[in-house]
């Protein structure tokens, strides 16, 4: 068994919407691993955070990605940071990895800023996604088979996107 698509990018790119829409347009499920993060810790991803620390997190999501990835058949969303852990990348290798980009200004239109999400948490948010965007562009890329900006499209329009660049059978698949 293994994902239709894996969808990797930063926070903004639309990963849990365009992954929800995908699914819809194939006929199969979605699952986010943050989601699975939290559903096995029973809270919130910014408390694990807060209580047990970033390398904790990234144990867990290290964790959700194995099993999502040899469990799951449809689309599966990674969180924004997972593919800076080597073990991740090792365990995407093979798979239909599809990045979705995001530029600065679209990006912190879109998350707002908001202290949910933990690392943007603190003084200067649009300094440190900034950071983020530049320090995880190169690993978005090694680890994805195909690129898409997502900054001037609506979510149906990355949908298209990401079937157009996917096997001619998961077009068809969608398209009938």
């Amino acid at each position: 068994m293994s994902p239709v698509a894996v969808l990797v990018g930063p926070p903004g790119a639309g990963k849990s919407t365009v992954g929800a829409l995908l699914a819809e347009r194939l006929g199969v499920v979605f699952t986010d691993t943050d989601t699975i993060v939290e559903t096995t810790a029973g809270r919130a991803i910014s408390d694990i955070f807060l209580t047990d620390g970033e390398p904790a997190f990234r144990t867990m999501e290290r964790d959700a990605v194995a099993a999502a990835l040899s469990e799951h058949d449809g689309v599966l969303a990674l969180g924004g940071g997972a593919v800076m852990t080597e073990a991740v990348r090792d365990l995407l290798d093979g798979h239909p990895v599809i990045f979705l980009g995001v530029g600065l200004a679209a990006g912190v239109r879109r998350v707002g800023l908001s202290t949910a999400r933990p690392l943007l948490a603190g003084v200067n948010p649009r300094a440190t996604f900034s950071s983020l965007l530049q320090e995880r562009l190169p690993v978005y890329r090694a680890v994805a088979r195909h690129e898409i900006a997502t900054d001037d499209l609506e979510p149906a329009a990355v949908v298209d996107a990401v079937l157009a660049a996917l096997s001619p059978e998961a077009a068809d698949r969608a398209n009938g």
